[in-house]
């Protein structure tokens, strides 16, 4: 964990926050997509004229998704709603010395790698790339198709066995430091007047939104939390916004998902599912200029600074391996037995490689689809959910922080349009199907 990052927490958490009686906005987890939902809604009021409250149980962030996470962003997808999503985050990350920066202090330097993403595939996948790369190109994508023989000539070090072609990122792609960016967010939004809360949500008081709504639709009146030393205290909200990350689905339930009759009986389909990383060295492997390669296995690997240093990971490949989620230990034999064997493959200077440490994390992981679930709820309507990323949430929580303060402030236009991803397409059993998952 980077030194300005332990820092910062340190300064910002040295005091007891107290708990207000009342609110404007109520955002339920202060990880990356909380915090950027709080910065974009403070940073376009003119008057601070709502007051924001982030609630988060974890404020160390120890088991964060996004401090877990590899730290990638990239613009291949294909659905055009995710390019847009990493597209917009890019281009905060490139401008974040005007988004963040504070006065008399330098710029945040979030340390972003821009070697870009290797999307490798083989014979049956590659035309059905070529016309993804062509529509992620459309949208402004700097994106570039390559035969084996080409990637074989730019990258000497990978075995091009079973590989018809490759797309890569040229531009904008890559990755970057995770704790960095929400220390610079979370130190910015405190600068706007936003209040950091360390408590857990344990509840919710609710009523009807008005006596003649049809549906029965109603708004949560409060919100009751616990905090530190185990009191309770009960604040009066105007909106609440879910971005509980792995653990909204808890925050759904306690909200009414899930246990009424009705649109009501559809629960919030996000569940944490751990995900392994692995750092290892190999003194003899890719250069300084590799980018995040993601083989036709689902395995992934990126240089980790210098000095010989790599990290990998998979995706189970199937529902019965899915690890535990009651701890973060980690499976070596994964490693040993999966990953391993397909990077030595891919890459043969991996043949030869030491282990050096592992750590795991959690993906909030939307069972239905695997995509973003985004806007308010169509019967609790003051209820805003920001969740189901589903290991997408670090390069897509700016856009989906942007998106969010644009519904609550009410905008006419929104500038990634997302309604696609909505709750309803839940209720109605529609799915949005994304091919690149990693």
């Amino acid at each position: 964990m980077g030194k300005f990052f332990k820092e910062s927490i340190s300064k910002m958490f040295s005091l007891k926050e107290e708990i207000p009686r009342s609110t404007d906005l109520v955002i339920v987890g202060g990880g990356l997509v909380g915090s950027a939902v709080a910065f974009f809604v403070a940073h376009k009021q003119t008057n601070r004229e709502r007051e924001i409250m982030v609630i988060e149980r974890d404020p160390m962030y120890t088991t964060a998704s996004s401090s877990l996470s590899a730290g990638g962003i990239r613009h291949q997808f294909s659905v055009t709603e995710n390019v847009q999503m990493s597209m917009f985050t890019t281009k905060f990350l490139r401008n974040i010395k005007f988004f963040l920066g504070l006065i008399d202090q330098p710029p945040p330097d979030v340390q972003f790698n821009h070697q870009g993403y290797l999307f490798l595939a083989t014979p049956e996948k590659a035309e059905k790339l070529e016309e993804l790369v062509k529509m992620q190109k459309y949208l402004g994508a700097e994106v570039e198709m390559f035969s084996a023989e080409m990637l074989k000539q730019r990258f000497p070090w990978l075995n091009i066995d079973g590989i018809e072609a490759g797309s890569l990122g040229l531009n904008g792609e890559g990755w970057f430091d995770p704790h960095s960016l929400l220390a610079a967010l979370k130190q910015r939004n405190i600068g706007l007047g936003v209040r950091y809360i360390d408590a857990e949500v344990i509840g919710f008081t609710k009523k009807l939104s008005a006596p003649e709504t049809i549906g029965n639709q109603y708004v949560l009146a409060s919100v009751i939390s616990r905090d530190t030393d185990g009191d309770m205290f009960e604040t009066n909200c105007h909106q609440v916004v879910n971005c509980a990350g792995p653990w909204a689905g808890q925050i759904g339930e306690l909200a009414g998902m899930g246990t009424e009759t009705g649109a009501l009986s559809i629960p919030l389909p996000v569940v944490p599912r751990k995900r392994f990383i692995y750092a290892y060295h190999c003194h003899n492997g890719p250069g300084i200029s590799t980018p995040l390669t993601v083989d036709i296995t689902g395995t992934y690997f990126r240089r980790e600074g210098l000095g010989g240093m790599y990290i990998c990971g998979a995706s189970p490949e199937s529902e019965e391996e899915e690890p535990s989620i009651e701890n973060l230990d980690v499976d070596y034999e994964f490693f040993n037995e999966k990953i391993w064997p397909r990077l030595a493959h891919r890459i043969p200077a991996f043949e030869n490689i030491k282990l050096k440490s592992a750590w795991a994390g959690y993906y909030d992981y939307n069972v239905w689809d695997q995509n973003l679930i985004i806007g308010p709820h169509p019967v609790i309507t003051n209820f805003l959910l920001a969740n189901g990323m589903s290991g997408h949430g670090l390069q897509q929580s700016i856009c989906v922080g942007n998106a969010i303060s644009e519904m609550i402030l009410n905008a006419d236009t929104y500038t990634v349009d997302l309604s696609r991803f909505n709750f309803d397409r839940i209720i109605r059993r529609e799915k949005i199907l994304e091919d690149f998952i990693v």
